[in-house]
């Protein structure tokens, strides 16, 4: 091969790596299990995500999971502590400081959390170093009534200088990560008899 092919075979190559490495991060997570993540930036702002899940357990042993809100820095694989929680009537407030490697410091994220009838847990931004942040989850039974089909969404904005397309590459490791998370706990507690 001459030299003045390597040159132009260079940047297509390049070209078509960016490419194929954008493709992966785009396609949904566990297409083969059918189970999907999308994570998209908002015209307005922010990043949205919408999943779908299956846990291997039952949407009583889920629910127990997501609303041990004492726990909930054990369900993601970024560094967090409650500073505070409080659950009353109106559900349950819970003061996070989430530090995390694209942001400075550490920040702060106040949220309520209440379960809705229908199967439904939200959670809705109260204060902190977000500008918005509401999530959803809805749990349906599967299989016999022993598994839960999960369907998720959050919208999130930070308060922060940080492009919101890296923001939505982070959310997606992250989510990943907490479904994966989630599931062995979920497995774990089943098999537990929780």
């Amino acid at each position: 091969m001459r030299s003045s092919d390597n040159r132009r075979f260079g940047p297509r190559c390049s070209l078509a790596l960016l490419l194929f490495l954008v493709l992966v991060e785009v396609l949904p997570a566990g297409a083969a299990d059918r189970e999907i993540l999308t994570v998209t930036t908002e015209s307005g702002g922010g990043v949205k995500a919408i999943a779908h899940v299956h846990f291997p357990a039952s949407p009583q042993v889920v629910f127990a999971i997501l609303t041990d809100y004492a726990h909930w820095p054990e369900l993601f694989d970024v560094r967090m502590r409650v500073a505070d929680l409080q659950v009353r009537d109106d559900g349950a407030w819970v003061d996070l400081r989430i530090d995390h490697a694209l942001l400075p410091g550490e920040r702060r994220l106040v949220t309520q959390s209440r379960a809705v009838p229908g199967s439904e847990l939200v959670t809705d931004l109260v204060g902190g170093d977000f500008k918005h942040y509401h999530r959803v989850w809805t749990l349906a039974p599967g299989g016999a009534g022993n598994h839960t089909e999960a369907d998720f969404e959050l919208v999130v904005a930070i308060d922060s200088i940080v492009p919101d397309w890296l923001v939505a590459l982070a959310t997606r490791r992250e989510l990943e990560a907490h479904f994966r998370i989630v599931k062995k706990k979920a497995l774990e507690d089943a098999k537990g008899g929780r």
